[in-house]
């Protein structure tokens, strides 16, 4: 059992601590139809990988833009086709990575697109695990690189099995097409690569810059915590900003503000950790509102906006206590 994280909040504004498990508490879905992450736990054994055969991808053939797939010639294979359609040179997926994507799906025998990421402006982001995502993309995106276009043919059992997906018109029978554009990878490891900001305000905290995946440092000042919210950007990113509603994936770490003890982070526990900034405690919530995600954000969290009186039992927060935080935002989900 890995330890849990200190942030979700309940509907009261009491803080508990996050259910045992993924720190997930609800990616939002990618739409009504049927998207990959439509999943639940598969007792299908390993595929085997076979490199055909699958339909022509007839326009939009560079990477990141919309592609067109002609229909299924004959029969599909019942083994699990992929193929890396372009090659890129970015970091390797791994199994319970998360990534971020582009993607366009099809039935195989009519060429009907049952979803796409394309025309939403929007690369779905999800982990590479099993039961929050179909077993033909865990599978065939396996191994691959950030910058790869690949291209899959799913049979129905590394898919949506014998039910199919009736919100995406797919029958337990389809064997499904993909092309998936992976834009990038993320992992315990990963760290955001913004542009640094000056920290010259010598009574707040100094976060650490080091982009390496290691935790950054956090020197908390021999002075009074200040008593409203703080939320400045330590290394500005140039992605899109963060709604009140979106559910983000970070790095961060937490310390108390007397003393500097640790008390939470995810890079000891080498795990990202993604939050609806609803679900997430006040100071959180407002302090990522309107930042950029790729940016790293020093974040102090008064007890109005924290946990108050009512820490979490065993947390090591001692009442009223102010908190301090870096959090890297890594995308939105």
């Amino acid at each position: 059992m890995r330890r849990r994280s200190l942030l979700i909040a309940v509907p009261a504004g009491l803080v508990t601590l996050a259910a045992c498990g993924d720190e997930d508490s609800g990616s939002s879905k990618a739409s009504d139809s049927a998207s990959p992450q439509t999943s639940s736990p598969s007792a299908a054994p390993s595929p085997k990988i076979v490199d055909g055969p699958l339909p022509a991808i007839t326009a939009g053939t560079k990477f990141g833009e919309k592609p067109t797939v002609a229909k299924g010639s004959g029969e599909p294979s019942k083994d699990l086709a992929v193929k890396t359609v372009i090659a890129g040179n970015g970091q390797t997926i791994a199994e319970n990575d998360y990534l971020a994507a582009d993607y366009l799906g099809q039935i195989w025998d009519t060429a009907k697109v049952f979803d796409n990421s394309y025309d939403r402006k929007a690369p779905i982001v999800l982990q590479l695990a099993q039961g929050t995502i179909i077993d033909g993309w865990r599978y065939a995106l396996a191994g691959k690189k950030a910058g790869s276009r690949v291209q899959m043919a799913v049979p129905p059992a590394y898919g949506y099995g014998d039910e199919g997906s009736p919100q995406g018109g797919i029958k337990g029978t389809d064997t499904l097409v993909f092309v998936v554009d992976v834009k990038d990878v993320f992992n315990g490891k990963s760290s955001v690569k913004g542009k640094e900001v000056a920290q010259d305000d010598a009574a707040l905290p100094e976060v650490g810059t080091n982009t390496d995946g290691a935790a950054p440092s956090i020197e908390v000042p021999d002075t009074a915590a200040p008593k409203k919210l703080v939320a400045n950007y330590v290394l500005e990113g140039d992605g899109p900003e963060v709604a009140a509603q979106d559910t983000v994936l970070v790095q961060y770490k937490g310390v108390v503000w007397d003393g500097g003890k640790e008390f939470d982070s995810t890079y000891s526990r080498k795990q990202l950790a993604s939050f609806s900034l609803q679900q997430v405690v006040k100071g959180w919530s407002q302090g990522l509102t309107g930042k950029k995600v790729g940016s790293r954000v020093l974040i102090v969290v008064p007890p109005d906006l924290g946990y108050g009186d009512n820490p979490p039992q065993g947390s090591g927060i001692e009442k009223d206590s102010t908190l301090v935080f870096s959090v890297d935002i890594l995308a939105k989900m």
